[in-house]
């Protein structure tokens, strides 16, 4: 019996083989799932070097629920602290460091961090948002350190859901609840005495960048600035499912929002150009590891939708990076954001092959490079500020 497909299937299979492959992956993926469900004896994950069988069982749990997550990162901070990276290099002499949790309005416990140098007032207040399936407790401790070296206080959460904060791990059910739940955190912090005088500056990266957009688009007069790191306002067509799949998955989550079914490519191989810095994402232990949830992917593709139709509306001042190479969020629509946006005063910078995650994936090179391009116009824009500021109080 001949079994080689028909003329027809081929021609259809090469017509819509992207969304075959998507679906295919699809298929596979809800089908460990369920596989994964029933089995009780899960692969362990990566064994580091120096880690004893007590504290690989602590990092080998199921990181769904927040003591999973708050259990692990305690006991495996030390470790993360000394790894080979040029953000863990900055000296950390003179920081004064304060890690909190507090209860929002919504009855969610957040876990807060800052850093301010110890002996002297800040230049302004830099205000973090980090990506999708992040902390705030990992790379981006280096990037504080590099911050107050320079003169700046930095402000950090981790969003409901993610890291630190309770909430089931990298679940959005709402992404404008979750930049409500930023808006209220970062508002109570502005409050401060120490804080109140100084210009603030919002820092976003990646899905991050989505955050402060919408962050801006709420509160128009509320912010000095805006430092954009590749920011999510489309995510790369590379990364996103194809349109019929995209339909399927828009139906499957309002069934199952929480399931995490939705196909994706492997972001540290997408984000991160340097391979050694790639291998050291493992140890950012609390990270989201899994496929996307469903009403997650669905929540961000519907808020770079509604970023992408309200970029005229943005007027804040801006630094927009972005590398060249990035697979993972659009370029070209950094380029658009740039152009676009009604601020007076905008700089857009890329860097040529340079991939997704600036800051902690590229060559040591490249990195600083970045930084030396925030601090500067940091530099220029809190000291510009600070005489607004004072020229007001004259008044």
């Amino acid at each position: 019996m001949d079994l080689k497909p028909s003329k027809l299937y081929r021609r259809h299979h090469s017509l819509f083989s992207p969304v075959f492959g998507w679906f295919v992956e699809f298929r596979a993926t809800v089908c460990f799932q369920s596989r994964r469900k029933r089995r009780k004896d899960l692969a362990p994950r990566m064994r580091f070097p120096g880690v004893d069988d007590e504290l690989q069982k602590i990092l080998d749990a199921n990181m769904d629920e927040v003591p999973a997550r708050r259990r692990a990162r305690e006991a495996f901070k030390h470790f993360q602290l000394g790894i080979d990276h040029i953000l863990f290099k900055t000296p950390c002499d003179g920081l004064k460091i304060k890690e909190s949790y507090e209860v929002n309005s919504r009855g969610i416990e957040i876990f807060t961090k800052s850093w301010l140098p110890e002996t002297s007032k800040p230049k302004a207040a830099v205000f973090y948002c980090h990506g999708y399936a992040d902390t705030c407790t990992f790379f981006f401790e280096g990037i504080a350190r590099k911050l107050v070296s320079a003169g700046y206080g930095a402000f950090a959460m981790d969003y409901p859901g993610f890291g630190l904060s309770e909430g089931l791990h990298c679940y959005i059910p709402s992404f404008d609840t979750l930049v409500d739940d930023v808006i209220e955190h970062y508002s109570k912090v502005k409050e401060n005495p120490e804080i109140q005088s100084l210009p603030c500056f919002l820092f976003g990266q990646s899905m991050g960048g989505a955050v402060v957009l919408k962050m801006h688009l709420k509160q128009p007069k509320a912010w000095d600035g805006a430092i954009l790191v590749a920011p999510m306002c489309k995510i790369a067509d590379d990364m996103t499912p194809p349109w019929l799949l995209t339909q399927i998955l828009i139906g499957v989550a309002n069934v199952l929002p929480k399931q995490k079914l939705v196909p994706q490519k492997d972001l540290a191989e997408a984000a991160f150009r340097e391979l050694k810095k790639r291998e050291l994402t493992a140890y950012n232990v609390i990270a989201y590891k899994d496929n996307p949830r469903l009403m997650t992917a669905l929540e961000m593709l519907r808020t770079t939708q509604e970023i992408e139709r309200r970029l005229k509306e943005v007027s804040l001042p801006l630094l927009v990076l972005h590398g060249e190479a990035d697979t993972v969020t659009d370029p070209s629509v950094s380029k658009l954001l740039h152009e676009k946006a009604s601020s007076s005063q905008k700089k857009l910078k890329l860097y040529k092959h340079a991939y997704h995650s600036l800051l902690e994936g590229e060559p040591d090179e490249v990195i600083l490079e970045v930084f030396n391009d925030i601090i500067a116009w940091l530099d220029d824009h809190s000291s510009k500020q600070f005489i607004f500021i004072l020229m007001n109080e004259d008044f």
